[in-house]
């Protein structure tokens, strides 16, 4: 058995703060003590609780003025999209064939895609992010290059080939028949590797014909351990499209249902523009939302409410939505969210923007039973936040009064370099330090 302590402030999420009282939503403590055994959190609480009964030798490693959390979870990201990272573009559909398309083109070279996959996944670290659910393109090499690379790093990651048999170019569309194959045979070679997990994906209903949803939602029934991972009500030009294409549907979340696709295990990437009434036929489902603040913003495609969906009962995690999203940093996406709630009206306390960059997204994806926080027994997947990592945040940071006030202040001027160390199952994966 392998154990290790490490002291720091300690700070995680117990429950969604739109359920529960806040003095119940999360646990911090100042000078606390995260002790992991063999890869999982063995204990998480106040130093002095837990020092007196450390076994004797135990190691520990000290972080003083540091803050350790969990790892952060991305619910929504492309990572064939790194490349078009800050286009400049006009709003989605446009976005998506002068910017999206052409790049993952590249992505059936298996050279290039393995070369995409190690950087992707090293930039998640780098940024702290231990969790993600991602899409791959329309080629099985893609899923397989990703697939590969996560599981190098033991990331818990879940990843699906993009289904698009229609409205995109030729070399980025399959068909019915090709698309079923291929995302059959990735179920069998990678779900449940290591710490690994698969998403049916078909991108949008504008890019999927009514032949290919039902065979995604057959495929999802099939295998009941697989998420289902799309796009839904992301922008207006959008909506009117699918409308055009799918005449006899109530609205947009109708089309994924009339075949099958909105379950517990479904994850709806935006849902900017979704009525109260859809959203409670999603909570009825069990489905989830993602919020993507900066994406939305960049491609002017509108601001998501998170009152309304929380007010509707709706699981909402938080998404960078690489590369319309402008930062693999979740602590960047936890201020774009706090702006574009400003904007609708609606403050966001930072402890519930935390509460959607970990817990929310890990309740998202179905994998709250391992990571989210660092509850005992948990997957020891956590970071070693530098709260001093410019001088400008060491000076903000210093005068904040409350963990909310260090963790606005961290959502506002933190970046990759706030994140001092990464650890996947209790082992070290990225150190700051020795970049």
């Amino acid at each position: 058995m392998t154990r290790r302590a490490y002291r720091a402030a300690l700070l995680h999420m117990l429950d969604d703060p739109c359920r529960a009282p806040a003095a119940e939503a999360y646990a911090y403590h100042p000078d606390g003590l995260l002790i992991v055994e063999d890869g999982h959190v063995a204990a998480f609480g106040a130093y002095a609780d837990l020092a007196p009964a450390l076994a004797p030798g135990t190691p520990i490693e000290a972080f003083p003025g540091k803050l350790i959390t969990p790892g952060l979870v991305d619910a929504h990201i492309h990572y064939p999209q790194t490349d078009v990272i800050a286009a400049w573009g006009s709003q989605l559909l446009d976005w998506l064939h002068s910017h999206t398309f052409p790049a993952e083109q590249a992505f059936a070279d298996r050279a290039h895609a393995d070369e995409a996959a190690g950087f992707f996944c090293d930039e998640l670290l780098r940024h702290g992010t231990t969790s993600a659910l991602v899409f791959g393109t329309v080629h099985k090499t893609s899923v397989d290059a990703l697939f590969d690379a996560a599981l190098a790093r033991n990331m818990r990651l879940t990843a699906g080939k993009v289904l698009m048999d229609r409205h995109a170019p030729a070399g980025l569309t399959d068909t019915v028949e090709t698309g079923r194959a291929d995302t059959e045979s990735l179920i069998r070679a990678w779900r449940g590797k290591g710490r690994l997990g698969y998403a049916v994906t078909p991108r949008f209903a504008v890019t999927s014909s009514d032949a290919q949803l039902t065979m995604a939602g057959e495929v999802a029934a099939a295998h009941p351990d697989v998420l289902i991972h799309t796009h839904m009500s992301e922008n207006l030009e959008e909506i009117a499209r699918v409308g055009e294409l799918f005449p006899g549907a109530q609205d947009y979340l109708d089309v994924y249902a009339r075949h099958g696709l909105v379950t517990p295990r479904s994850v709806f990437a935006h849902c900017v523009h979704t009525t109260d009434e859809a959203l409670r036929r999603m909570n009825m489902a069990g489905s989830a939302a993602v919020f993507c603040p900066s994406s939305n913003l960049l491609l002017g495609s509108g601001l998501f409410s998170l009152k309304q969906a929380c007010a509707c009962g709706v699981t909402v995690g938080l998404g960078t939505d690489i590369g319309a999203g402008a930062s693999f940093s979740l602590l960047h996406m936890m201020g774009e969210a706090y702006k574009v709630g400003q904007l609708g009206g609606e403050a966001l306390d930072p402890l519930h923007a935390f509460y959607l960059a970990t817990l929310a997204g890990a309740r998202a994806m179905k994998i709250d039973a391992h990571v989210g926080n660092l509850a005992p027994g948990k997957e020891a997947d956590f970071l070693v936040i530098d709260l001093a990592a410019t001088p400008l945040l060491a000076r903000r940071t210093a005068a904040a009064r409350t963990i909310a006030e260090k963790l606005f202040v961290l959502s506002l001027l933190g970046d990759d370099r706030a994140i001092e160390r990464t650890y996947l199952a209790g082992a070290l994966a990225h150190s700051r330090d020795r970049l």
